[in-house]
């Protein structure tokens, strides 16, 4: 009896040796949850682009990290805060998500956030530019990676005031992301010397904007901003043309604009609109040849929330290569020590509230007689440096900042 003994014995141990070795194995294998929207206002601009940029960063380490491969998963938030949270929650409980990226809108990413920080795992924000996720909500779990709504309206609205546009309408999205947008231009386009005449604000995935054209056109403003995104900023600004606003005197700011925006727009409808871009495909070679293999997959170049979101993964994938683990505390570390170096970040670097601040572009939309080639939409007008589209961490409403 007594070999048999040591052998059951033997053979416990063996079978908690082995789980333990597969249990370390599955907590270090990187798998990467890209939460998106696959069929709502912001697909062109995120979806299937975001889930490939996310792979082509993954292709880009040789497929594996610490030795394994690396998995992605995606999933479609729809635009609610509920399932987008329930979403998250489920990854990284049962699937065993290491890190969820992209996330456009910022009421969801606002719950996921939420769900991130009770489980200590990281999200790389790309697509919400809500300042609370790295103000008021922030988590030593969440990096804020491509822009907020206070870079964009410092770097456009500072811009058309300068050119003496002083009184202006806001139309803006009726969500996290909108209120936040009309807010910060508000406050940019008062501390410039300028007015504003009337702020109104739409549902999501609205069709008809002409009851809040006709409020902006009544209120004689110079400047109409439009602040929402996707489907929602294509709408506004085709009806706005077919009103006849700026024949009228009236002109357009775009506060968010992406490049498949402008494409559905077309030339004729978006030239000469200023725009603030963290990135565009055409700003060097590293960015020429990574759109090429993106354009070739998806049909069109990235937008900047979809390099966003090939930066956060590359980034993200280099910081588990150095820390030798998935641990988020870990990771994160040294993705604040390591430096951003890709080609579509300009001088980024992410700051103790999780914000990686990086230089921008000022843009301005070419006319079709100026567009040389498919997709040669952006002028660079200026560089502008990143300290200038960060509110000062002397500022800061982050608990990390000021415990």
């Amino acid at each position: 009896m007594r070999p048999r003994i040591r052998s059951g014995a033997a053979l416990a141990l063996c079978a908690a040796l082995l789980a333990a070795c597969f249990s370390a194995a599955a907590a270090d294998r990187v798998k990467i949850g890209v939460l998106t929207d696959m069929a709502g206002v912001t697909v062109d601009a995120t979806g299937k682009g975001s889930v490939e940029a996310a792979r082509l960063a993954v292709e880009e380490a040789g497929g594996k990290a610490l030795g394994q491969p690396i998995e992605i998963v995606s999933g479609d938030h729809q635009h609610r805060p509920d399932i987008g949270s329930s979403m998250a929650r489920r990854w990284f409980d049962v699937d065993k998500v290491s890190v969820i990226v992209d996330v456009p809108n910022s009421a969801v990413a606002l719950a996921v956030q939420g769900v991130a920080k009770e489980k200590k795992k990281l999200v790389l924000f790309s697509s919400p530019g809500t300042t609370a996720l790295t103000q008021e909500q922030c988590s030593p779990y969440g990096i804020q990676w491509t822009y907020t709504t206070y870079a964009l309206s410092r770097g456009t609205a500072n811009a058309v005031v300068r050119e003496g546009n002083k009184r202006w309408f806001i139309l803006a999205s009726d969500y996290a992301f909108g209120k936040q947008l009309a807010a910060d231009t508000a406050a940019v386009v008062k501390a410039a010397g300028g007015e504003i005449a009337g702020t109104v604000y739409h549902p999501l995935n609205a069709s008809d904007f002409a009851s809040f054209l006709l409020q902006a056109q009544a209120s004689k403003a110079q400047i109409i901003a439009i602040a929402n995104a996707g489907g929602d900023t294509i709408s506004a600004i085709k009806q706005a043309s077919e009103f006849g606003i700026g024949r009228g005197g009236q002109k357009l700011a775009a506060m968010l604009l992406m490049l498949t925006d402008v494409h559905s727009l077309g030339l004729d409808v978006a030239q000469s609109t200023y725009l603030t871009v963290p990135s565009y495909w055409d700003m060097n070679e590293g960015t020429r040849a990574f759109s090429k293999k993106f354009e070739a997959r998806v049909g069109h170049p990235p937008t900047f929330l979809q390099a966003g979101v090939y930066s956060a993964v590359r980034h993200y994938l280099k910081a588990v290569a150095a820390a030798g683990t998935t641990d988020s505390d870990a990771v994160a570390a040294k993705m604040k020590e390591l430096p951003i170096d890709d080609p579509f970040s300009l001088n980024a670097h992410i700051r103790a509230d999780g914000l990686v601040v990086r230089d921008m572009m000022l843009a301005q939309v070419k006319t079709p007689a100026q567009s040389k080639a498919p997709w040669d939409y952006y002028r660079v007008v200026r560089t502008i440096p990143g300290d200038e589209l960060a509110w000062p961490l002397s500022d800061s409403k982050c608990p990390l900042v000021h415990p």
